[in-house]
């Protein structure tokens, strides 16, 4: 029986991807907002495609913001575009 992809939906596109495939965006215990490419930091998650039309859709529509029922820090955005256009990652 072949292992069953875990699949998570991208707040731009709102496409379902597999999880490896897309950036997280984690919102820590504690409150703080934070950029997760390896996908295993402690919190709640949102997820984007890595691709800077999905980001740009996400940030227009304030999905992150409402995913989190918080504002988001521009470092985050910043990040986040800075790594998309280097074509990083984060592995």
């Amino acid at each position: 029986m072949p292992k069953k992809i875990p699949m998570r939906q991208c707040v731009g596109c709102r496409e379902m991807k597999p999880k490896k495939e897309l950036v997280r965006v984690v919102k820590s215990p504690d409150g703080d907002i934070t950029v997760d490419f390896r996908g295993k930091a402690p919190g709640r998650g949102a997820y984007v495609c890595p691709n800077t039309d999905c980001l740009k859709r996400a940030i227009k529509s304030k999905a992150l913001e409402r995913g989190f029922a918080t504002a988001i820090p521009q470092s985050v955005y910043d990040t986040l575009v800075e790594r998309m256009e280097a074509g990083d990652d984060g592995s």
